[in-house]
Order: C-alpha cells, then structure tokens, then sequence
C-alpha cells in the first residue's frame, strides 16, 4: 500500500517493512557535495547508479552538477530520461545495443554530451563501429596494479590515445581514472600524480579528467586543483551517505563538514522464539548487507544474520508487533531493492515520493 501525502509512516496506511528516505538530510546531502566541489574548482558528475531516481537526479543537477554518470548503456538510458543533457559513462561500452542507443540520441540531439572510457585499442575499435555522424568522445582510462579496468601503465594508456586520435569516429576528450579501491593517502596521492601526467601527455584542448570521489574527494581536491583540466568528480553514495561503510569512510572525518544518513529501513518484530532471541520482518531483499549488515537503531539490538526475508538479532524485551529501525550500510546496493519509497519529514510525515529505475 503506497504512503499518503501529509500521513505519518506510522498511521496505518504503509506496509513494513519499508525504507524510507529523509528529505532534510537528502537535501543536506546535495547542497554539502556541490559547495565542496565549487570551493574546490571541480565539478560534480554524480553517480546515478547509486538511486537511478529522476526525484534525485533532478535535485542534483538544480544543484549545479556537470551532468550524470552511469556505469552501463541502460542505467544512461534513464538518466537521459531524468532530464540529464551531459551524461558520463564510467565504464567501457562495448555492447552494441547500447552504442547504437547512444549514436541515435547524439543524432537527434546537437546539445546532447555522451562520454565513455577505453583501455584497449580494441575498445577504441568497438566504439568507432558503431558511431553515427558524430563521434564517440572517449576517455582513456589510467588504471593501478590490482584496480580493476584500466590501462596499467603510462605507456600503455598513450598507444590507446594515439589509437583514439587517428581512427575515424571516436574523439579522444582526456583522461579517468577511478582511486576507491586505493588503501591509504599516499597511494592515492601517487595515483593523482600519474593522471595528472597522463593529461599532460595526451595534449588535446580543453581535457577533461574524472576520478571517482567517494572516499577520497578530500585528496582530490587539494592534489587536482592546479591540473589543467576539468576535473569532473563523480561521487555518487554521498547523496544519501549511511551508517556504516561510508560513515567510516568518508573525508569529511578529516576534514570540516559533514554528510548524514538519509536511508532508514523500518520493520516489525515477527516473533520471539526463544529468550533473547527475535526474527524482524527485514531481509536481504530489503535492506543492503554486502559492505555490513544493517545498523539497529535501538540500542541493546545486536543483528546475528540476515536471510531472505528475515534478520536474526539478539535483544531482551522484543514482542512480535514491535517496530524496529534500521540505518544502512552502502547506498549503493539499497536502492535497488525497492521501486518507491517515502520521502518523510522529521516527523515521518510523507513530503513526497522517490522512484527508482533500475
């Protein structure tokens, strides 16, 4: 049963368990990211894969953002949908349905900016395959021993830009490079060093340099600021941040200001089987568990395990009925389990709605 307008979640008319979103600290959120980043002189490309919500999207591009970035064909097919007029592909596209998507939108659109990445000459082949009258703008991607895509060195970047700049139908428009999986400061530092020569040696105007800017923006910020370049960052879990992984993570515990948990999962207490021990109505389809398990906010709750559709926890003085909170651990994989959510108050009066589209 979808959540009234003006209702409190607690009335009646919403089923548990639900996620709700916070409006406050959602708007916090958006507002926090885009002064960082215009107080830095770089520009947000958020990532939408993180709520793939037109509601979203929408309140970050009034914001100022670049554009959006997406990590498939199919999630920029939607953010094209959300109104995005810039959108980032951080990702090589190689399927063909998906370039022949984009060739038309480019087409039917002069206004229209599609970025993506290559690390391979054959990559750089597959996009010219299937450009239309306006060319693929490419990034190539500088990555590090152990990362994930990405060429592995100097080198190897520079013959996949050379590549780029004599092959007809793709346009080479600078350098990506993604740090998250770096373990320290200092790697991420030498990291920066090596993007920021790799746009010095590709030589085109105007280039622009991405990186991805969840754990990290702090760096980035200082270590970019004099590159010649425009640095579009694409952080994408600040939007909603947690109570978990990111809450650990994120720069602003090294640096003034903050980013709060807009994402909270509400569930009943189903049954108490034994002393001690109850089931809560939440599983793994609705709540994230891959970056920690959910964080109770009632204290004395310790969560033992998470199946399906019910969380085993340990606690004293549970009945069946009892409605329970829940913050989050990783955003990005909490969305995707449901396709509407209330946007609420600070009373948990229903404001609005968040869609999503995955």
């Amino acid at each position: 049963m979808p959540a009234i307008l003006g209702q409190s979640v607690f009335d009646g008319g919403l089923e548990f368990p639900a996620m709700v979103v916070h409006r406050d600290a959602l708007q916090h959120n958006v507002a926090t990211m885009a002064a960082f980043v215009r107080d830095h002189g770089m520009e947000l490309a958020p990532h939408a894969k993180t709520h793939m919500s037109p509601e979203i999207a929408a309140m970050q591009l009034a914001a100022g953002a670049w554009g959006l970035t997406a990590a498939t064909p199919r999630q920029a097919e939607a953010a094209r949908g959300f109104g995005a007029r810039r959108i980032l592909v951080a990702n090589q596209v190689v399927d063909p349905a998906g370039l022949t998507w984009a060739a038309h939108e480019l087409e039917a659109d002069p206004a229209f900016e599609f970025l993506s990445f290559a690390d391979s000459v054959a990559g750089v082949d597959i996009l010219a395959a299937h450009a239309g009258s306006r060319p693929f703008r490419v990034l190539v991607e500088l990555g590090h021993e152990g990362g994930r895509a990405g060429c592995r060195t100097l080198d190897g970047l520079m013959r996949v830009a050379a590549h780029a700049q004599g092959t007809p139908g793709v346009e080479l428009a600078g350098v990506a490079g993604y740090e998250g999986g770096l373990r320290t400061a200092e790697e991420v530092r030498k990291y920066l060093d090596s993007l920021r020569e790799a746009v010095e040696y590709v030589r085109v105007r105007n280039p622009i340099l991405t990186v991805g800017g969840s754990q990290w923006f702090d760096v980035i910020g200082r270590e970019l600021v004099a590159t010649q370049a425009r640095i579009l960052l694409r952080s994408g879990a600040y939007v909603t941040h947690d109570d978990g992984y990111y809450r650990e993570r994120t720069p602003f515990n090294r640096i003034d200001g903050e980013l709060r948990p807009a994402l909270e999962v509400w569930a009943h207490v189903l049954s108490v089987p034994e002393p001690g021990l109850a089931i809560v109505g939440m599983g793994k389809r609705d709540a994230p568990y891959d970056e920690g398990l959910p964080i109770p906010r009632r204290g004395g709750v310790t969560i033992m395990k998470m199946q399906d559709q019910h969380t085993v926890v340990r606690a004293t003085g549970l009945k069946p009925g009892d409605l329970l909170a829940f913050g989050i651990s990783h955003p990005c994989t909490a969305f995707d389990k449901w396709r509407s959510l209330p946007l609420v108050d600070r009373d948990y009066r229903v404001v609005g709605t968040i869609r999503t589209d995955f």
